[in-house]
């Protein structure tokens, strides 16, 4: 299989490397395919492998007795399973697993840390993408803790949207409550409430995205502040 060109490669995050830090990563990336709820690193087990989405995104739950609760989505702007790494330990409590199918640049976590040990400016701009994927978490904590149930499945919905090539999501109701930290019913009013508005279609298992602008201004301050942050630390550096 020939190696990943940096010029041809969809990955955000990969494509802001120096040509000199993707060519310590280039040897050991291989392309892999993904399939919906496929698990890529389990819960307080050792991280093995490492993935940058080409196509399709990742979701990262936390779980408690009330079940699972999404923390954070990354897709083709950032890399799956690197924190843990970077910040020194070889694994993490959460459960991370593909939200939205494709495929996805694996790479070793031996491989990555030594590309990292070698290079600084990796290192960095790697410190970087940990610092946006934590304003994510903290905007998540914010927007569930301040706005109701409409709002933040507008947001959601747009960064799920962000990370798409198209506007269909497939979805159930049952993970979208889930994925929103709430009740299936409520989900599933806010899902028609936005399909009331002509924002959404819903179909059995799918969603189509109609009106991204009218999700923006719904979404309001809960949207952007990472994305915005992704702009100044990654793609601004």
């Amino acid at each position: 299989m020939s190696q990943p060109q940096q010029s041809t490669v969809r990955n955000r995050l990969l494509k802001a490397l120096t040509p000199s830090d993707f060519a310590l990563l280039q040897p050991h990336l291989e392309l892999v395919a993904t399939e919906l709820r496929q698990p890529l690193i389990k819960p307080n087990e050792p991280v093995k492998q490492l993935y940058f989405p080409e196509v399709g995104f990742s979701s990262i739950t936390t779980q408690g007795s009330g079940g699972k609760v999404e923390v954070c989505i990354i897709g083709r702007e950032g890399l799956v399973g690197g924190i843990p790494l970077l910040l020194g330990s070889d694994r993490t409590p959460h459960d991370h697993f593909v939200q939205g199918p494709g495929e996805m640049l694996a790479i070793s976590s031996q491989a990555f840390c030594g590309a990292v040990g070698q290079s600084a400016s990796l290192h960095k701009l790697l410190l970087r993408f940990t610092q946006v994927q934590y304003v994510q978490t903290a905007q998540t904590a914010f927007v569930n803790a301040s706005y109701q149930i409409e709002v933040r499945l507008a947001r959601w919905l747009l960064m799920c949207h962000d990370r798409l090539d198209g506007d269909e999501l497939r979805l159930t109701h049952e993970f979208l409550s889930m994925m929103l930290g709430t009740q299936r019913t409520s989900a599933t009013l806010a899902v028609q409430a936005l399909e009331g508005h002509r924002f959404i279609k819903a179909q059995r298992g799918r969603v189509t995205i109609l009106n991204r602008e009218a999700l923006e201004n719904l979404a309001d301050d809960g949207y952007g502040l990472p994305e915005t942050e992704y702009a100044r630390l990654i793609e601004g550096a």
